[in-house]
């Protein structure tokens, strides 16, 4: 019987859009080199393809609920609200997508995001860029790793290597005009 090769993750990007009303959506998407083909196999079935998307549901959200998100002084609990699964133009490059969805309580003036998390030695490259709304701008982050600030100061993005050692902590201050 042939041994199944599965699916190494290659790389990831993060966008978090923050919406004024203190919606935050979160879009994941993780590249995947797949030389045995497994998601072009799952894909192509509807009911492995819908056991799979709830497997990575599940899987995200116990992850999720591992972390500690605080917005102003105040507990949030991301939600994982839907997952796809694709291919990037050949059956050996699947990628997967995640929404996930938290709210906080924002106000005008000063506002701080806190995501506490495990400690851990990054696999893959990731990029991860944070769009905050007009009229907000960027005062300080702490993500263990150097980052950049643009657009009229309410974009963030940072890249992480593989290989580096992140703390398990993200600090995000930003100030929201009236």
């Amino acid at each position: 019987m042939d041994e199944v090769i599965e699916p190494i993750p290659i790389y990831a990007q993060g966008y978090f859009h923050v919406h004024r009303s203190g919606l935050i959506d979160q879009i994941i998407i993780y590249d995947y080199w797949d030389p045995g083909r497994v998601y072009e196999s799952i894909i192509k079935d509807k009911k492995k393809l819908s056991e799979e998307i709830n497997k990575l549901a599940s899987n995200m959200q116990m992850f999720l609920d591992m972390e500690k998100v605080v917005i102003n002084d105040k507990e949030t609990h991301p939600i994982v609200v839907d997952v796809d699964i694709g291919l990037r133009g050949r059956p050996e490059l699947a990628f997967i997508v995640f929404h996930i969805v938290f709210y906080g309580s924002l106000t005008p003036g000063v506002n701080k995001y806190v995501n506490i998390y495990e400690e851990e030695v990054v696999e893959y490259d990731y990029d991860v860029y944070w769009f905050f709304p007009e009229k907000t701008r960027v005062l300080k982050a702490d993500l263990g790793v150097p980052h950049r600030v643009s657009g009229d100061g309410r974009v963030l993005f940072f890249h992480v290597e593989k290989g580096t050692r992140i703390n398990g902590r993200e600090t995000i201050i930003f100030k929201i005009e009236s």
